[in-house]
């Protein structure tokens, strides 16, 4: 299929990106509810003399001033709170906030994965019978996302962060204006290498993610075609898009909490990082939330997966389609 195969997955994985960015912008703003290490404006607004307020018995006369009362923890609420809550304070634009990180992150991640899988796939493939198995179908998904996933990591660091900027105190905020600001900012203020932060948790995923949904979305639109249950048409492919999407969520979704949080971290000068690396942060999440903190944002990742592959899949067998004669 060469270029051909990189053209149509570009596009297909654009369409799906935007239409589900609400979607995903729910899932990081999830994924981030628990984190110990998040400032409390409440907290730092405190005067020291009421922050160490003591009730020893003070003098006739004088005034007894209470302690202000302890901050109380957000309770954790789940996606549609979430939503109305974006809505509610940050407007309805909030919920496309770092969509230019988005198309940038499609055009570079999928662009790159959906081609290279193709162009494996048909290179491993029987060349008598054009077929190929489900292992190698595996194996061409973990190199095509590993590839995809190192060349779109500038443009993922700059989506987590912009989608998270809006649940910080307004005085910490990032505010980048674009993804050309949010990387230009991040290579002169951090470094060229806070661009690949947490790109090892980023190739994990996207290795796990390509595998499962492209080679299950395969297999399982091949089973439907040779058992005759559907005919090659929308409903296979929504079918087939939307287990694909299923399993890619269940066995991506802890590196993704993971990832969310390493690429968050806000690492002040001279202080120490939150985290030092991937396994700490899994560290401290499942010691402080317990281990199901790592499926945190399951329900928006599948609701978003989901209709994610079906946007993503539908599209690309469409733009196949109409690229047919090219």
């Amino acid at each position: 299929m060469g270029l051909k195969g990189f053209v149509e997955g570009g596009i297909a994985s654009i369409v799906a990106g935007c239409a589900t960015h609400p979607l995903d912008l729910i899932k990081v703003r999830m994924q981030l509810q628990g984190e110990t290490h998040v400032p409390n404006p409440n907290l730092q607004s405190l005067r020291p003399a009421l922050a160490f307020h003591t009730t020893s018995l003070s003098a006739p006369g004088s005034i007894h001033v209470p302690p202000p009362p302890l901050p109380t923890v957000a309770a954790k609420v789940g996606p549609i709170a979430v939503g109305v809550r974006i809505v509610q304070q940050e407007g309805v634009s909030a919920l496309f906030s770092g969509v230019s990180a988005t198309i940038l992150r499609q055009t570079l991640y999928s662009t790159t994965r959906m081609g290279l899988y193709d162009v494996l796939k048909k290179k491993w493939s029987d060349p008598k019978s054009g077929n190929i198995t489900l292992v190698q179908k595996i194996a061409a998904g973990l190199v095509a996302g590993a590839v995809g996933a190192a060349v779109g990591n500038p443009a993922d660091v700059a989506m987590v962060r912009m989608q998270a900027d809006g649940r910080l105190p307004q005085a910490q905020r990032r505010n980048y204006k674009s993804v050309v600001d949010a990387i230009s900012r991040m290579a002169s203020q951090e470094g060229l290498p806070s661009l690949w932060r947490g790109s090892g948790l980023t190739i994990n995923r996207a290795m796990l993610v390509t595998a499962s949904q492209l080679a299950s979305y395969d297999q399982i639109k091949e089973m439907i075609l040779e058992k005759g249950v559907m005919k090659d048409g929308l409903g296979t492919h929504v079918t087939a898009s939307f287990a694909a999407g299923f399993v890619a969520a269940v066995a991506s979704n802890p590196v993704d909490v993971i990832k969310t949080r390493v690429m968050n971290m806000k690492v002040e000068p001279g202080a120490e990082p939150p985290y030092s690396g991937a396994l700490d942060c899994a560290l401290k999440t499942v010691r402080a939330e317990g281990p199901l903190a790592l499926y945190k944002g399951f329900v928006p990742t599948i609701s978003r997966q989901g209709p994610f592959t079906v946007v993503l899949f539908v599209t690309l067998e469409q733009v196949r389609k109409l690229l047919k004669d090219f």
